[in-house]
């Protein structure tokens, strides 16, 4: 029987799942020292990096590139520094690799593990956002799987350079630069979702209708997000200083991320109070929208938010604003609208909290804190490949935990399963160790 032949990107592909094996098997100290590798690569290169992101930044004006994106295209020298800093934060963390989850004897002799291991290559997709890649890259290489990048067109130079200083820095540790490959065309893209026999794990970070378009090409299974409607309510028992507070940052202080607020709800006993939120937000550039009562309120004449606009994610300085008659009606509004992503309440009535916290359906709910603080690196995870919406684990920012799966291990001696079955069956002892 013949082999048969493989595409281009498929023997690419099987080159990537080869290396992945050998990575898989290397100490915690080996890989954790690639990660260090590839800190001092990219700091080694960060001229060339900022160089070929201006590049892409000034190619991104010129052809009319949507705000929201170019403000995820850009990487500055603290950005970039900052990944960096993700990067060894990263290496820092335990290893995922060969945990034992269970260890039990089923009798005598008879020993079963769970132990962790990697998933094994991962094919990412992702718009704009070049630092995404180096978190993804390395989040890979310390879970020990071979990861597959494609970049958008608008990043291309960028990724090139940062691909380019995490290959030098895996041939620094003695790791094969093959377990981090690099697209760069759209038809790269499609055939990437066709490689069933070499991708396990697919992760698009997108647009709604570019994941969409992902989950319905391909027979990989899909982990990702789309929309990010996240949501922040004001209860009738909310401290002003701080809502007017978490207001701003979770809608100003980054509006391109996904875990920008894009609807304020304010409860109708709070609402004398929408004036002052108003004037704060808008001395931040925000442009707001309202429902009739808000548009009451607010003492600049301001746009009409429309049903579309319960529905929208805005990724920009846009916010609309909604008055709500009860904790009840804010819930119910953010599970008809949401995109289970992440929501958060001001409260100082503990009960009103903890009654939103488990009735939201999202992977975050939050009390008395911004939602920008759902992210992988803050909580910890040393960086994320994205955040999964879906109920289905992993759900939230996908760290180290995401990129794993287990397998069980049984070691006997000679032991037969006729043994335990018939007349005259022997008992199991199924006793943990």
């Amino acid at each position: 029987m013949t082999t048969p032949l493989l595409s281009p990107l498929a023997t690419l592909a099987h080159q990537t799942r080869e290396a992945a094996r050998q990575l898989a098997v290397l100490p915690t100290e080996v890989r954790n020292g690639a990660i260090e590798a590839i800190a001092l690569a990219l700091e080694a290169h960060a001229s060339e990096i900022l160089t070929a992101n201006q590049l892409d930044c000034e190619t991104a004006v010129s052809e009319g590139l949507a705000k929201p994106l170019y403000e995820r295209l850009k990487l500055d020298a603290g950005k970039l520094k900052g990944a960096i800093a993700g990067v060894r934060d990263l290496g820092r963390l335990p290893d995922p690799i060969g945990v034992i989850q269970l260890h039990r004897e089923l009798d005598t002799g008879l020993i079963m593990q769970r132990i962790t291991c990697p998933l094994g290559v991962l094919g990412v997709i992702f718009e704009s956002r070049p630092d995404a890649l180096v978190q993804i890259a390395t989040l890979a290489i310390k879970s020990g799987n071979g990861v597959i990048l494609k970049g958008g067109r608008e990043a291309i130079r960028s990724c090139e350079a940062l691909t380019h200083a995490i290959h030098q820095g895996l041939a620094q540790a003695d790791i094969d630069p093959a377990t981090v490959r690099l697209l760069t065309t759209r038809e790269e893209t499609i055939a990437l979702l066709q490689l069933d026999k070499e991708v396990d794990l697919i992760i698009p970070r997108g647009s709604n209708a570019f994941v969409r378009f992902v989950q319905d090409h391909t027979r990989i299974p899909v982990l990702g997000h789309a929309d990010g409607i996240c949501h922040l309510y004001i209860d009738k028992a909310a401290d002003l200083d701080k809502a007017i507070a978490i207001a701003v940052d979770a809608k100003a202080q980054y509006p391109s991320a996904c875990n920008a607020i894009e609807t304020l709800l304010v409860h109708q006993d709070f609402a004398s109070q929408i004036p002052k939120l108003a004037a704060a937000l808008q001395s931040h550039g925000v442009e707001l929208r309202g429902d009739d009562r808000t548009r009451e309120l607010v003492p600049d004449s301001i746009p009409a938010a429309t049903e579309a606009d319960w529905a929208t994610e805005y990724s920009d300085l846009v916010l609309s604003i909604k008055v709500v008659d009860s904790l009840t009606e804010a819930i119910a509004h953010i599970n008809t609208y949401g995109s289970r992503h992440t929501e958060a309440i001001v409260t100082e009535d503990c009960q009103a909290a903890a009654e939103f916290m488990s009735q939201v359906d999202a992977a975050g709910v939050f009390h008395n804190c911004s939602t920008r603080f759902a992210d992988g690196f803050r909580y910890g995870f040393g960086a994320e490949v994205g955040i999964s919406t879906q109920k289905m684990p992993p759900r939230g920012p996908v760290g180290l935990e995401g990129l794993i799966t287990y397998k069980y291990q049984v070691a006997g001696d000679g032991h037969i399963a006729a043994t335990y079955s018939g007349a005259n069956a022997k008992p199991f002892t199924h006793r943990d160790l």
